[in-house]
């Protein structure tokens, strides 16, 4: 399964990133080989507007089947939704390799809904 995580730097070392639609980069992971893929979001770190329902599509683009994150507004967590796409919240500051841990040793919650309001 894939798994994509908002992130500040470009390897699994790096710091989650609390915003979903503005985060620097999304690391999606192979939870079964471990592979990972670096996809920049520079494209939304600046948007005016929209920038969670791009980063939502690029994430659907990814094939990843969740993701993780520290708050995605309400417009993104619909378009993920829509998807089938889960979200999982993780609430502590943390590295991409912590929270993948965490979400495959069954720690981190599937969100019924966002968790912060649109343009936070």
């Amino acid at each position: 399964m894939k798994i994509s995580l908002s992130s500040k730097g470009d390897n699994l070392d790096s710091e989650l990133d609390p915003r979903f639609g503005r985060a620097q980069y999304f690391i999606v992971v192979d939870s079964e080989t471990k592979d990972f893929k670096i996809i920049r979001n520079e494209q939304n770190i600046n948007a005016r507007q929209g920038a969670g329902i791009q980063a939502a599509k690029t994430i659907i683009e990814s094939g990843a089947k969740v993701l993780i994150t520290k708050n995605c507004g309400p417009k993104a967590f619909d378009v993920l939704n829509a998807q089938g796409i889960k979200v999982a919240i993780i609430s502590k500051e943390t590295t991409i390799k912590n929270a993948m841990e965490k979400f495959l040793a069954g720690e981190l919650k599937i969100a019924d809904n966002a968790n912060v309001d649109g343009h936070w």
